[in-house]
C-alpha cells in the first residue's frame, strides 16, 4: 500500500541539513580586495564590511544586502507560483 508520508522524513532531514548548513556557512567569511575596495562577505551571503579606498562605507553594505533580499524574496515569490 502507498504510503503518502514517507516522504516527509525526507523533508524533515533536507530542512534540519539546510539549517546546519546555513548556520556553518554563518560563520564563514570572505574578504576580496580589489581596485581600492575592500569587501567583506559571510557565507549566507551577508555583506560585513566595504571599504573603499580605506574608508568604511557601512552605507553601501546596507544597500547591498537590501538588494540581496528583495532578490531573494523575489525567488521565493517566483518558487510559489510555480508550485501553485
Amino acid at each position: 500500500m502507498f504510503n503518502p508520508l514517507k516522504g516527509l522524513g525526507n523533508l524533515q532531514q533536507l530542512q534540519a541539513q539546510a539549517k546546519q548548513m546555513q548556520q556553518a556557512l554563518q560563520k564563514e567569511e570572505v574578504t576580496v580586495e580589489k581596485n581600492g575596495v575592500v569587501i567583506v562577505i559571510r557565507g549566507d551571503q551577508k555583506i560585513i564590511a566595504v571599504e573603499i579606498d580605506g574608508i568604511i562605507e557601512n552605507r553601501v553594505a546596507e544597500a547591498i544586502n537590501e538588494a540581496v533580499k528583495k532578490t531573494q524574496e523575489l525567488a521565493a515569490r517566483k518558487l510559489l507560483e510555480m508550485n501553485q
